[in-house]
C-alpha cells in the first residue's frame, strides 16, 4: 500500500535572533517529522523538534555546498512522499534570493503539498539592527534589494549595473560582499556617486554582529582591510549617515562575547534571553537534562504526593522539584485545597516563582539562597521544630545538608525523589563542535552538576575564557575539578547569575 503523501513546510527562518522566528515557523519545526535547515538558519531553533524528528544539514557557502540544491528538492520531495512532515528551513525569508520558488515549483511538479511561511529577511533586520532604517522621509521613498551572488560559470553578470547606479533610494545587496570590488567598481563606472554612504553588515541580529561604514569609492578597500566576510548585508544610501543617531544594538555591554548557558534545555531559553538582551553572542550548550525519577524511587515519590496533605510542611530546594511535584499532584488531585495545611519552604525566589506558577505561597525563604541558610532559618525562624513532620523534595544524589541538620533537630522528615539529573550526551545543534572549535569569551554554570557533566564531554575550558558560577555549591565543584571562577553570584538565581556576567564584562573591558 502507498503512504499518504505528507506535506513539506518552505519556512522564513529569520535573519538569526530567534525572537524573529514567527510563531508559525515555531509550529512547523515542533510538528515536523523532518526538518532540513541550511546555513543561515539558527541551529537553535532544531530544539523545538520533536525528539525522533530526522534532522538533515543542507547548508549552502560559497564554494561549499552539504547537498547541491538538485539533491535538497530531491529530498523534500521523497520524504513527503513517504508520507512526513517536512519543515524545510531556510535563513531570512524563503522567497528573497533563498531559491524558495524552485523549491515549491518541484514540490507541485511532483504532486507534493506545501506551504510558504514568510520570514523576517536579513535585507531589512540587518541595517535595522544596525541603525539604519532602509526608508526614512528625509532620505528616500524607495528600496531596491538585488543580490551580489551569481553562478561563477556565467561570462556575464546578469546584474543590470546601469539600472543600479540610477535607482533612487536606498539599494540592499544581498551575499556578494566576496565580489564587492568588482560590484561597487561597476556601479561607479556606470555613474554611481563615489561619495555615497555604504555600510555592511556581518552575522546580523546576533551576538556576532559586526557594522563597517564607508563610502562606494572606499568601502571595498575597507571591507578587505578588515578581513570582513560573509554573511554580510551592504546598504547603499543616505540612510547609512543615520546608523549614528540610531545604532541601538552594537552598544549593548555584552556585544562581541560569545557566553555559554549549560543549563538544561527547557530551562536554558530564560538565561540565553536575559543574556541576548544584553547584546551577548549565546552558544547554548545543556550539559545536563533531566529525568522523573524511576522504580521503586518513583512509586515511593508517587506515594509520598498522595500523603502530602499530612506533611506539615512541604520543602522544595529548586524548581524542578515544585514543577515534578505538582504535575504529579494534580494527576491525582482536582482541588489545590486537597494539599491540606503544610506550609510551604523554598530555597530561593527561583523556587518560589515555579511555586507562584502554581499559585502557591512560599512561607519560608531563607536570605542566602542555599541548601544550609535554608536548614538554618527552619532553626532560627520557625522555632521549635521538634517531631515536625517534613516532606523535602528533591533530586537524586541531592546533597545531605537539609536531611542532617533537620534530623539533629529532631524533625520527622521523609524524601521524596522527584527527578534525577543525568548527563546530555548528546550535540543536535552543534554547539559542542562550536565551542571546540571556536572556544568563547564566558562560560556559566548553573549548578554542580552542569560542570561534572561540561567536563565528562571531555571538553576543557580554554585560557582566556572566564568562568562565572551560580553559588558557593557550584563554585565548590569548579575548583574541585581544578578550575577557579572569575565571579560568583551575589543572589544565588538566573538574575544573580546575569548581573555576574555583565559585571564580568564590565571589568574586562
Amino acid at each position: 500500500m502507498t503512504p499518504k503523501t505528507g506535506i513539506c513546510y518552505l519556512v522564513g527562518a529569520g535573519p538569526g535572533d530567534p525572537g524573529l522566528m514567527t510563531l508559525r515557523g515555531k509550529e512547523c519545526i515542533e510538528m515536523a517529522d523532518v526538518i532540513v535547515y541550511d546555513y543561515l538558519s539558527n541551529a537553535e531553533f532544531l530544539q523545538w523538534a520533536k525528539p525522533d524528528a530526522e534532522k538533515i544539514y543542507a547548508g549552502k557557502k560559497s564554494k561549499d555546498h552539504a547537498i547541491p540544491q538538485g539533491g535538497i528538492n530531491q529530498l523534500l520531495v521523497e520524504k513527503a512522499k513517504e508520507g512526513k512532515i517536512v519543515t524545510r528551513l531556510k535563513g531570512g525569508d524563503p522567497l528573497i534570493f533563498g531559491r524558495g520558488g524552485e523549491e515549491a515549483e518541484e514540490l507541485r511538479d511532483a504532486g507534493v503539498p506545501f506551504e510558504i511561511v514568510p520570514g523576517i529577511s536579513s535585507s531589512i533586520a540587518g541595517p535595522a539592527y544596525a541603525g539604519i532604517p532602509v526608508t526614512h522621509r528625509a532620505h528616500c521613498t524607495q528600496l531596491t534589494i538585488f543580490t551580489g551572488h551569481e553562478d561563477p560559470t556565467k561570462e556575464e553578470s546578469s546584474l543590470d549595473y546601469a539600472q543600479i547606479a540610477k535607482a533612487p533610494g536606498t539599494k540592499v545587496m544581498l551575499m556578494g560582499v566576496e565580489r564587492l570590488p568588482i560590484i561597487t567598481e561597476a556601479i561607479l563606472k556606470e555613474g554611481g556617486d563615489p561619495a555615497l554612504p555604504v555600510a555592511l553588515v556581518r552575522w546580523a541580529t546576533t551576538g556576532q554582529q559586526r557594522t563597517i561604514t564607508g563610502t562606494l569609492a572606499t568601502i571595498a578597500d575597507i571591507a578587505q582591510r578588515e578581513n570582513f566576510q560573509a554573511p554580510a548585508v551592504a546598504v547603499f544610501g543616505t540612510v547609512v549617515n543615520c546608523r549614528e543617531k540610531l545604532n541601538w544594538f552594537e552598544e549593548r555591554p555584552l556585544r562581541g562575547k560569545r557566553v555559554v548557558v549549560t543549563r538544561t534545555r527547557p530551562q536554558a531559553s530564560g538565561l540565553s534571553r536575559r543574556l541576548r538582551e544584553l547584546g551577548a553572542d549565546v552558544l547554548e550548550m545543556p550539559t545536563i537534562r533531566i529525568e522523573p525519577s524511576q522504580g521503586q524511587e518513583a512509586r515511593d515519590f508517587a506515594r509520598m504526593v498522595v500523603d502530602a496533605h499530612t506533611y506539615e510542611w512541604l520543602i522544595f530546594t529548586s524548581p524542578n522539584a515544585v514543577e515534578y511535584f505538582f504535575d504529579a499532584f494534580y494527576k491525582i488531585r482536582n482541588d489545590a485545597r486537597e494539599i491540606g495545611g503544610a506550609r510551604i519552604a523554598a530555597v530561593g525566589p527561583g523556587t518560589a516563582a515555579k511555586l507562584k506558577e502554581y499559585h502557591m505561597a512560599t512561607d519560608l525563604m531563607p536570605k542566602k539562597h542555599v541548601a544550609e541558610a535554608l536548614a538554618e532559618a527552619f532553626l532560627e525562624d520557625v522555632g521549635s521544630i521538634e517531631n515536625t513532620t517534613m516532606l523535602w523534595v528533591r533530586a537524586k544524589g541531592a546533597r545531605d545538608v537539609i536531611s542532617t541538620t533537620l534530623g539533629k533537630a529532631g524533625v520527622i522528615l521523609d524524601e521524596a525523589i522527584a527527578y534525577q539529573t543525568v548527563p546530555e550526551t548528546g550535540d543536535p545543534t552543534g554547539a559542542v563542535k562550536r565551542f571546540r572549535e571556536e572556544g568563547a569569551d564566558l562560560i556559566t554554570f548553573t549548578s554542580a552538576s552542569t560542570v561534572e557533566c561540561f567536563l565528562d564531554l571531555g571538553l576543557s575550558i580554554p585560557e582566556g575564557c572566564k568562568i562565572a558560577s551560580i553559588g558557593p555549591v557550584t563554585t565548590e565543584a569548579i575548583v574541585e575539578n581544578g578550575y577557579r571562577p572569575d565571579i560568583e553570584a551575589k543572589d544565588h538565581d538566573i538574575p544573580g547569575l546575569v548581573e555576574a556576567v555583565r559585571k564580568l564584562a564590565k571589568a574586562k573591558g
